[in-house]
């Protein structure tokens, strides 16, 4: 019997699908497959996965846009610990939603899982105080191959929840924060990725 639910093409993206696990809980706690292979076959997604990462990140850090050059990943994202969002934008220059983004909360209460195919720039926002944050990929992380987008791209237009500030032409995080006034916080190399226009 099958462990999860997949709601495919989300936000009229294809491909992109949310993947809810059944959890199995009594008074001891609960139990749920985090992935299944057979599962995820017979509801037509073929993959084979072949690197899990992990990272933490405290609350206001937001991680993105990223992909992959030449050797594009597909992604099977999920939050183990607290609460972040989690955006893919379509670079697929052939896909007619191209240049497209969707977003979803992904939690350690709703277990929620974000499949995100090969050819789009991936990114998130951590909410609470500190978030745990899993992924599964199709190819291994190649250090020189990285690519990203500007966070805040203005064509893209991400509604990233919380955030207030204005855009003043880079992905500098400076003069943005959350609504309680928690910085926000890129490294160097998120801050000086350029607009979809100049990339593609």
């Amino acid at each position: 019997m099958g462990q999860i639910k997949v709601e495919k093409n989300v936000g009229g993206i294809p491909g992109l699908c949310v993947i809810s696990p059944a959890v199995h809980g009594d008074s001891r706690g609960y139990f749920m497959e985090t992935y299944s292979q057979r599962d995820m076959e017979e509801n037509g997604i073929h993959i084979q996965f072949v690197q899990d990462n992990q990272s933490m990140s405290v609350k206001g850090v937001l991680r993105g846009l990223h992909f992959q050059k030449n050797f594009p990943q597909t992604k099977l994202v999920r939050a183990i610990k607290g609460r972040v969002f989690d955006v893919a934008v379509d670079l697929r220059t052939d896909s007619g939603t191209f240049g497209k983004w969707y977003g979803i909360e992904l939690t350690e209460e709703n277990k929620k899982q974000f499949l995100i195919p090969r050819g789009f720039a991936h990114g998130f926002l951590v909410l609470s105080e500190e978030a745990e944050f899993c992924y599964k990929c199709d190819d291994f992380y190649h250090a020189n191959d990285e690519g990203g987008l500007a966070w805040n791209d203005p064509a893209i237009g991400i509604r990233w929840p919380e955030v207030m500030g204005s855009y003043s032409g880079t992905a500098s995080g400076e003069g943005y924060a959350l609504a309680d006034g928690t910085p926000l916080i890129l490294s160097q190399k998120d801050q000086k990725w350029d607009v979809l226009k100049n990339t593609f």
